[in-house]
């Protein structure tokens, strides 16, 4: 997809926003049990802890759409070695959860907003993460030319840099069944230079790539 096209269709983001590919949803599966799946929200009467990631589209060299993503450091705690967007939990010196996404993506990436041109044009469904009880909202910027980038060595084991056409509607996805801590799964995932990328970060992306492909 080309770059200017992403932009285009990113002027306004459509009300309401398109469901992500269902086949990414994580489902609970089971010897002696009916298929459920995990829920979209924290518990009740327990707020889950407040998130904010960045999905940053860029053009790259050809004018093609590419999206930042990052390859988590391994280490004890959730999320070790996964593919995810730059973010993380929002601070009380945080304006609001924008501020928390890009706070986050210029420490992880070294994202500089002013040098690369980013504007923020919206936010996404805000989830919910069970394994980490976090309420993550997705805030989608572009750029008007391809960032420089540094990972964190600490956070950052390397930044990936797909184009939006991996992850568009239609674009292929494997079913994966696996057991996380006392959650037995199965979930459809993107596979991006050979890593698994599924979950909270397939499912923005799914919605970035439906938002995309509408006319």
């Amino acid at each position: 997809m080309r770059f200017a096209d992403a932009l285009a269709r990113l002027t306004v983001l459509p009300h309401p926003l398109p469901a992500p590919a269902e086949v990414l949803m994580p489902i609970v599966v089971g010897a002696t049990a009916q298929p459920t799946r995990v829920p979209a929200s924290g518990r009740p009467g327990n707020p889950a802890r407040p998130a904010g990631v960045l999905a940053l589209l860029y053009p790259d060299a050809d004018g093609m759409a590419r999206v930042v993503l990052i390859e988590r450091s391994t280490h004890d705690g959730h999320h070790s070695g996964e593919v995810s967007f730059p973010g993380g939990k929002a601070e009380p010196d945080d304006a609001d959860i924008t501020a928390t996404a890009m706070r986050e993506a210029t420490e992880e990436v070294g994202l500089d907003p002013v040098a690369a041109g980013v504007r923020v044009v919206g936010v996404l469904e805000a989830f919910w993460i069970p394994v980490s009880d976090f309420a993550v909202t997705p805030v989608v910027a572009v750029a008007d030319r391809r960032p420089r980038l540094s990972g964190s060595p600490r956070e950052v084991a390397r930044i990936i840099e797909p184009r939006m056409s991996t992850f568009l509607p239609g674009a292929p996805i494997e079913i994966v069944e696996r057991t996380i801590g006392d959650w037995p799964l199965r979930y459809g995932a993107y596979d991006v230079d050979g890593l698994s990328v599924w979950g909270a970060t397939a499912r923005i992306l799914s919605q970035l790539g439906a938002i995309l492909a509408q006319d």
